[in-house]
């Protein structure tokens, strides 16, 4: 039997316990052996939890105990969730993560502790909730070389813009209703700016092009722009506005990497994700172009996924699973604005469709044009 412990019991957290408890008997099978939660980190009093049995509130406690192999990290953000999973993967440990910040700011740095702890650490939970896109990436598209990860990486704001051309809404009505719903924070600035699809595009990155990427090198463009009036007008050219996470790689090896809205063709499959629901491609040289396509959060779905890489932690205990990319830095970034692209443009005025070009040379026109702002194209 493996003994595993839990920091932190939001969502995720109590997600991953009652996932671990109900379906013990297909997971046991799984891992060929038994997983046992033996204890819950959280600062708060869960006195009324049905695990307040498990509750500690010093990680040392977890640190210390040679039982505990597996230690799934569900605080969030790049804090004390820092500290606590280097402690646990230079302690021996394993370390299971849905945290997105910290793979994107701290991925390299904690990767290469846990392969010189011969530990592992996963994250498939991370990007796209309970869709598998991590694992493929790194062993069902291993043979290829990756061109291109492109991808709805956020299902609130793709839930807003649904909402927005449904029904012809402005964006604060739609993030009232989304919030409203539970799919919006009550700050939801992460969501509506683009940070959360940053990050995502950063992990998905790195793993597919083998440097890390740093979500300070990506430029960022949330849907806070985006009116009705331009969700219409992409209508009438038969067109999608989705917020969309790039990360591409240039003809000189570089990847340049950024996220902002597109007008998408209705021929896309990714033009077809509605709702809260994500969508990702990925174009390699071998395969082509896939898509993935699922709940991208919400309690069950990413749990599912925390408790996929759980029970790989157990199977490979002995074996470390090999999942790594080198340090990167702006050496290996190239400038998104380099590329080629068509452009929607809407001014006080009008609203058009540009010629093909850089956004380095659209710059200097979007000035002359007095243009209010401008969106990719995306076929």
């Amino acid at each position: 039997m493996t003994k595993i412990a839990i920091l932190g019991f939001g969502i995720v957290g109590t997600g991953v316990a009652e996932v671990l408890t109900e379906n013990a008997k297909k997971i046991a099978l799984s891992a060929a052996e038994a997983i046992a939660l033996k204890y819950i980190l959280d600062i708060r009093d869960l006195s009324d939890s049905p695990f307040a049995d498990k509750c500690v509130t010093d990680f040392s406690v977890i640190e210390q105990d040679p039982e505990v192999r597996v230690v799934v990290e569900t605080i969030g953000g790049a804090g004390v969730a820092y500290d606590f999973t280097k402690r646990a993967l230079l302690a021996g440990k394993s370390v299971v993560t849905s945290n997105k910040e910290l793979v994107a700011m701290h991925g390299y740095e904690l990767l290469a502790i846990a392969k010189a702890q011969n530990v592992n650490y996963l994250f498939e939970a991370s990007v796209g909730g309970g869709i598998p896109i991590i694992r493929p990436i790194s062993q069902c598209l291993a043979a290829n070389e990756i061109s291109e990860i492109c991808g709805i990486l956020n299902g609130t704001t793709n839930y807003m813009l649904t909402e927005m051309a449904a029904k012809g809404v402005p964006f604060a009505e739609a993030l009232k209703d989304a919030q409203a719903l539970g799919y919006a924070e009550a700050d939801p600035t992460a969501d509506i700016e683009g940070d959360d699809a940053c990050r995502k595009i950063c992990i998905l990155g790195s793993l597919s092009f083998g440097r890390h990427i740093y979500p300070d090198e990506v430029p960022t463009e949330g849907i806070t722009k985006v009116t009705p009036e331009d969700i219409c007008y992409a209508k009438g050219i038969n067109r999608k506005i989705k917020l969309l996470g790039r990360a591409i790689r240039t003809e000189d090896g570089k990847v340049a990497a950024y996220v902002a809205p597109h007008l998408v063709n209705t021929d896309s499959l990714l033009a077809n994700v509605e709702g809260v629901h994500n969508g990702i491609t990925v174009r390699g040289n071998a395969i082509g172009d896939v898509m993935f396509y699922g709940p991208g959060a919400g309690k069950l779905p990413t749990a599912s996924a925390v408790v996929a890489d759980v029970i790989d932690c157990v199977k490979h205990l002995k074996a470390r699973k090999y999942i790594a990319w080198e340090q990167g830095g702006p050496a290996f970034s190239a400038d998104p604005k380099t590329l080629v692209s068509q452009w929607y443009v809407r001014t006080s005025t009008d609203a058009f469709i540009t010629e093909s070009m850089s956004a380095i040379d659209l710059a200097p026109k979007l000035e002359e044009w007095n243009a209010e702002c401008a969106f990719r194209l995306l076929d």
